[in-house]
């Protein structure tokens, strides 16, 4: 017997196959025999080939969705720039196109060896990938994450949408002016609750007026700072705990005030060895200041340090300060800020006249009994304040890439619109804060709008969660579905003007008026998405995102360049 690795010279077959052993039976048989097994052998090769074919058919079919054919058509190719698999994202291939690509190319290539880079731009005049590198993968966005927020609340709820503070009290005042019980201040997410800046009068000024002109003289009660609107906890998902003691990182509340900070300001003594000058803006006992600043000689180092317990409003100020320095000013967090709230607001009445006799206090969603909670139906509005509209909510949040007020419009998202996403679980669907409704919100307009959320990961509606991930593509998609939006005006011009305000004053100068976008900038990651207006008018998507980002001179520069590119684009070229 030969060997089993022995090959057929006619077939190329094993001499086990059936057909090796069928042509052995052909030569040692008779004539008669022969034809049969001629016909037997017909018979094998015939179901061999139909059971190829069932199974070449049957794994085709069993191919992914998400794979896109690897076949060229007429002016598509591959993906460009991108190493290891192949994306299933397409690019077109004109020759504008072609050499646009190749410009982005020579400028990524050059300058992101020390970082990973994802970017796509489409254009919204006929759908056409223009570019994209690293596209499907998923990347920490930073304050890009508020595009999601902005644009499917300015969608869902409205531009005109607005928040209302109330004051309530069991009853009317009496004819001496005095109510009997607490007073609530109650909060329901407003994210411009100011305190007396740039000319404009204070919040709780306004309320107070109002109460003192209704009568109000004497509340034989106490003074409750009310935040149980909103579920959820005050920090987001995935935020760094020495994020939180800075302005970024304030706590959320639904009784928010001041963006729920204070600005510290650290000066030089009048001689060395003098204590450093602290002072706080606004003047609160709120906050306590520990002093271990001391004053140097002239021109000494400068070295600050400030610090601020995770569940108190101690700040700590050591180090050294310079006789003849400028001074430092910084943005702090306050600790529990709906209470201090409440306490800003006994003040305002104190300041009227108004007599409280008892405390101030807070209540929130977790404080609150089944058979205790406060319910407005049974209480008396004696005063309010109306929000301005979500429209400029979320032009400063975009264009001043404000972290606190993104965090309640995601968590107002979540109140209102909550119920259409609801949590298959329904224990969880039970405990669910209005931070996590508001992200289910979220992924379900996206994929209303046909966009995959397969790849990505939300957990807070700022971009201070490094737990945030999203793709350039799912986000240059979300851009082009607003753009379909009645609402798509209003929200692009929430962006920042290249070369004109915001985040964006004073980049990309050569480009003004003709990028309108969101930066996003993290410690290893910086981010930039939005619209641009080539040279011959025609409107793109794009996003830029650069993670892990250690090199010295930055991804800033790497990321300008594409976004000029883009702009300075002409099909015709």
């Amino acid at each position: 017997m030969e060997p089993r690795e022995s090959c057929s010279p006619a077939a190329g077959l094993p001499l086990s196959s059936p057909v090796e052993l069928l042509t052995r039976a052909m030569i040692s048989n008779s004539k008669s025999t022969r034809r049969l097994l001629l016909v037997t052998g017909a018979f094998v090769l015939l179901v061999g080939f139909v059971t190829v074919l069932i199974l070449t058919r049957r794994l085709s079919a069993r191919q992914p969705d998400s794979i896109a054919p690897t076949i060229e058509q007429p002016g598509i190719r591959s993906s460009s720039g991108s190493p290891g698999a192949p994306s299933r994202i397409t690019v077109s291939n004109s020759p504008a196109d072609h050499l646009l690509q190749r410009d982005i190319d020579q400028v990524m290539n050059a300058n992101s060896l020390t970082a990973d880079w994802g970017v796509f731009a489409m254009s919204l005049r006929d759908g056409r990938v223009l570019y994209a590198r690293n596209a499907d993968r998923s990347f920490v966005p930073a304050s890009n994450m508020k595009l999601y927020t902005t644009a499917v609340a300015l969608d869902l709820l409205g531009a005109d949408f607005r928040w209302r503070t109330s004051v309530y009290a069991p009853s009317l005042p009496d004819k001496s002016g005095t109510i009997d019980g607490d007073l609530t201040l109650y909060g329901r997410a407003a994210p411009d609750l100011a305190l007396a800046v740039k000319g404009k009068e204070a919040s709780l000024k306004l309320l107070a007026d109002e109460l003192y002109r209704r009568g109000l003289r004497h509340v034989r009660g106490n003074v409750i700072g009310d935040e149980s609107f909103i579920r959820g906890e005050p920090l987001g998902d995935g935020w760094l705990w020495n994020d939180v003691q800075w302005y970024y990182g304030a706590e959320v509340s639904a009784l928010s005030i001041g963006g729920n900070e204070v600005t510290m300001t650290i000066a030089p003594g009048a001689k060395p060895a003098d204590p450093a000058r602290l002072s706080i803006v606004p003047e609160t006992s709120y906050v306590t200041l520990s002093n271990d600043v001391r004053t140097v000689v002239r021109n000494g180092p400068a070295a600050i340090g400030i610090t601020r317990g995770l569940s108190d409003n101690t700040f700590r100020v050591w180090g050294d300060l310079p006789v003849n320095g400028s001074g430092i000013r910084a943005r702090v967090a306050v600790h529990r800020p709906a209470l201090w709230a409440a306490e800003m607001f006994r003040e305002e009445l104190r300041t009227r006249g108004i007599v409280v006799d008892g405390v101030v206090a807070t209540r929130n969603a977790i404080d609150q009994r089944a058979g205790d909670k406060f319910d407005t139906q049974n209480q008396t509005e004696l005063a309010s304040l109306a929000s301005g509209p979500l429209a400029e909510v979320s032009s400063v949040i975009n264009k001043e890439s404000v972290n606190l007020e993104a965090e309640l419009v995601l968590r107002t998202l979540g109140k209102e619109k909550g119920a259409t996403a609801p949590d298959p679980d329904p224990r969880k669907m039970a405990l669910r804060g209005d931070d996590e409704a508001g992200l289910a919100v979220v992924r379900k307009w996206l994929e209303g709008a046909g966009i995959s959320t397969t790849n990505i990961s939300l957990h807070d509606g700022s971009g201070l969660s490094r737990l945030n991930l999203v793709t350039p593509e799912t986000t240059g998609r979300l851009l082009a579905a607003m753009s379909k939006s009645t609402q798509a005006t209003i929200f692009r011009n929430s962006l920042a003007v290249a070369g004109r305000d915001g985040t964006l004053s004073n980049r990309l100068r050569s480009a003004t008026a003709r990028i309108f976008a969101k930066t996003g900038t993290l410690t290893y990651v910086n981010s930039l998405s939005g619209y641009v207006v080539t040279q011959d008018n025609e409107v793109l998507v794009f996003s830029i995102f650069c993670n892990n980002d250690s090199s010295p001179s930055g991804s800033t520069s790497t990321i300008d360049s594409v976004a000029l590119l883009l702009s300075s684009y002409r099909q015709g070229s």
